[in-house]
């Protein structure tokens, strides 16, 4: 009897997981969409900063979201954008998008989200020559076998069902000499599974580099952000309960990145053979 029951506990993590997953997709990055397109909110992730500081030039127009912009100016840079087809896979509300193509330099940027309100959202917002916004899911690309230089993925792929099929995924429509940029977090007891993941991969690694200490640093310049988002988000019947403990919950994940925390937070570089 108890083997039975530690046999059947992994499947029904899995499910859990799986369900989990499904409500994040279906419910609430729809919801956190239209609670927060009034603010014009174009970023997602935590941030990231130097010390001393990136101090990268930006236009009055970005310069607020500065912290967020930095995360994908340091992930992009790792190699040229400039002249090629560029795939970004989770662009979530789609400033890290606008950003690249209008700094970067790609012949094309074809960004894609499974959030369709994301989309639409992002559809409305971005309109550059040469930017595309597609509904679509990360483990099931739309498209065909080497159609990009590069592909770009952050602070995403920690919520994907099967990680593995991802990389498969990127690998198959990057051309030979191509590269994957990326960036995300894991937490203690998943990042050697997610280091045999990455090491499994069809693509060759070039560089890996631990960043919790800039993120945290971000995170910590966007304080003021955080204040504000998380008070967006919390519906006005449950807010007084919701809004602590909102706060608690980034405030945990802001100690959890500090030195000796549970979460590992990486950037890497990838080339297609």
């Amino acid at each position: 009897m108890e083997l039975e029951a530690r046999e059947l506990r992994p499947s029904r993590l899995g499910t859990l997981k799986a369900k989990f997953i499904q409500f994040v997709y279906q419910y609430f990055y729809p919801y956190l969409t239209r609670r927060l397109r009034a603010d014009d909110v174009l970023f997602l992730n935590y941030g990231y900063e130097e010390d001393p500081p990136l101090d990268i030039p930006l236009s009055a127009s970005d310069e607020h979201d500065r912290y967020f912009i930095q995360l994908y100016h340091r992930v992009a840079t790792q190699v040229d954008f400039a002249g090629k087809r560029v795939l970004e896979i989770g662009c979530g509300h789609g400033g890290g998008a606008s950003y690249l193509m209008r700094t970067a330099r790609p012949a094309s940027y074809t960004a894609l989200d499974l959030n369709p309100v994301g989309i639409a959202f992002c559809q409305e917002r971005h309109r550059l020559a040469g930017l595309e916004f597609i509904k679509g899911d990360a483990e099931h690309l739309p498209f065909p076998d080497q159609s990009f230089d590069a592909v770009i993925n952050i602070e995403s792929s920690h919520l994907y069902r099967d990680f593995p099929r991802f990389l498969d995924e990127v690998s198959r429509v990057l051309r030979p000499g191509g590269h994957f940029l990326y960036a995300d977090f894991r937490f203690a007891d998943t990042v050697a599974d997610w280091e045999k993941q990455l090491a499994n991969a069809p693509m060759t690694m070039l560089s890996q580099t631990t960043i919790n200490e800039q993120v945290v640093r971000g995170m910590e310049k966007n304080s003021q952000w955080w204040v504000r988002a998380v008070d967006r988000l919390v519906p006005a019947l449950l807010h007084r309960w919701l809004l602590v403990n909102g706060y608690v919950l980034v405030w945990r994940v802001h100690q959890d990145m500090k030195s000796g925390g549970s979460t590992d937070y990486r950037m890497y570089c990838f080339a297609k053979a």
